[in-house]
């Protein structure tokens, strides 16, 4: 037995996967022991239904960035697959460990029962845990009172100036022997050009992008789901896997903004606000992963139909926009915010199904999956907050509005491409005559609506407007508000 351990300490990367403005890699730098960089690929994450392999292939793709920064300071990060636990226990046969560094993460409740169980096991070991928040959400918070002025002096505080020493981290030969002792997980991954590549650089492509040009339409287009893939930032990914601080891009937008250009910096600037405001909302209110915020709506029944499920998973729905928006989703892991929440409308108003059945499908195809804003926005989108108002999305007013020429359907369900256009955006209505005309096959080529949109958008109107009125409703409204919302209204 080895009593002559060198006392390290150990940088955690969780969801923070960048050297800079990382508050974790600063308070270990000015600690005097020497760091060891870790991410650790956990069976139980792995295995969780909410996660895909498109997830663990950006992350991959994150820790290769990260490690190509490192070969400057002759070190890399220790990627292992294990349990976290058992990752520590062999750590321990080889090192004394001081103190592990990591941010407070607002994960999913097996990452929050993880934590429970990780500061247990610190404490039986004389191991310290520093936890630093992340991108301004505050733990143990109790109501909203001054958080919007928090937030935002947070965001124009000077970023964290990481200055690595390489006498400061193990080496990369101390890595080596380290990985003996690992079952180690290969960062090399697929190459997919439908995928945002993973890590700090690509990041930072995107935002100079943006930033510098593509930013001009961002109002214009925010809404369309072809436009949006160029006007929008695109950045949801890398601020939810930690590849740029939210700060970063804040002072970045801030830096940027100019007469010209204001409404739609602004605008931007005010969404990175409402990320962390949904994210504060999840880190007050975690019940609300599985049950709706609003426990008036708890009592709403909706029967389960896996017909229904089935089709909207694949895109074959009979409604051409919400097909082209599941089957995008599945091939690229984009879509923007309106498409996002009119495909929850559709799944939980017109097909009638909780939206906690659609809860871990989204989470898997949304590549910048991010709990603390996933399980906010299903349930907003399924009208089950109470303090929202009522949207049941129609699918055909949205793509004439927004799809217009047809473009995304064309790409995404190419057998409507050669209709005529009308049909294009309903394709039901063709008659005998205009599908022998146009060689297409009503319920061959193309699915018929599985449910007829007119009587299903009554029927959850009625109902849920109804519930609005419930006593319970409401007195969950008030909780709600005095607890996620601002006393001072002019400050929203």
């Amino acid at each position: 037995m080895n009593t002559n351990k060198e006392e390290i300490n150990i940088v955690w990367f969780k969801r923070d996967l960048r050297l800079q403005d990382n508050e974790a890699i600063y308070n270990a730098l000015n600690s005097n022991k020497r760091l060891l960089f870790l991410y650790v690929f956990e069976n139980t994450l792995l295995n969780d239904p909410h996660y895909d392999e498109r997830h663990w292939n950006f992350i991959k793709q994150s820790l290769e960035d990260l490690n190509n920064e490192l070969k400057d300071y002759k070190t890399r990060v220790l990627c292992i697959r294990t349990d976290l636990i058992n990752a520590f226990n062999q750590l321990l046969n080889r090192y004394k460990i001081n103190t592990v560094f990591s941010h407070q993460e607002t994960g999913l409740l097996i990452t929050y029962n993880r934590d429970k169980d990780f500061t247990r096991y610190c404490r039986n070991n004389s191991i310290k845990w520093v936890e630093n928040r992340n991108n301004g959400v505050l733990r143990g918070l109790l109501n909203r009172e001054d958080w919007i002025e928090k937030w935002e002096n947070y965001m124009k505080k000077p970023q964290f100036k990481n200055e690595l020493k390489t006498e400061q981290i193990l080496s990369t030969e101390e890595i080596s022997i380290l990985e003996n002792y690992f079952q180690l997980e290969k960062l090399k991954t697929p190459k997919n050009n439908l995928f945002q590549k993973g890590g700090t650089r690509m990041a930072w492509r995107y935002a100079d992008t943006f930033f510098k040009k593509r930013h001009e339409k961002y109002m214009n287009n925010i809404s369309k789901p072809s436009l949006a893939r160029e006007s929008c930032s695109r950045l949801s990914p890398y601020i939810a896997w930690g590849n740029v601080s939210i700060r970063q891009i804040y002072q970045e937008a801030a830096k940027h903004k100019t007469a010209k250009n204001r409404k739609h910096l602004s605008a931007f600037i005010s969404r990175l606000r409402w990320q962390a405001h949904f994210i504060q909302k999840f880190e007050m209110e975690h019940t609300m992963e599985n049950a709706s915020i609003n426990k008036g709506y708890r009592k709403l029944k909706k029967s389960i139909s896996n017909e229904y499920q089935q089709a909207w998973e694949t895109g074959k729905t009979g409604y051409p926009l919400i097909d082209a928006c599941m089957r995008c989703l599945g091939e690229t892991g984009y879509l923007n915010f309106r498409m996002r929440a009119m495909v929850v409308s559709f799944f939980t108003h017109i097909l009638w199904q909780p939206w906690q059945a659609s809860s871990q499908h989204l989470s898997r195809l949304f590549l910048d999956f991010e709990p603390g804003i996933h399980f906010s926005q299903l349930q907003m989108s399924s009208g089950e907050t109470g303090i929202n108002l009522l949207r049941i999305y129609n699918p055909i007013k949205n793509s004439l509005t927004h799809d217009e020429d047809g473009t995304f359907i064309k790409k995404w369900v190419p057998e409507l491409a050669h209709l005529p256009i009308s049909f294009v955006h309903e394709p039901y209505l063709m008659t005998v005559l205009d599908q022998q005309f146009n060689n297409f096959k009503l319920g061959e080529d193309y699915p018929n609506p599985i449910v007829e949109i007119k009587f299903a958008r009554k029927k959850a109107s009625d109902i849920l407007w109804e519930m609005k009125k419930d006593a319970r409703v409401q007195e969950e409204n008030y909780r709600i508000l005095k607890k996620h919302t601002n006393t001072d209204k002019t400050k929203i």
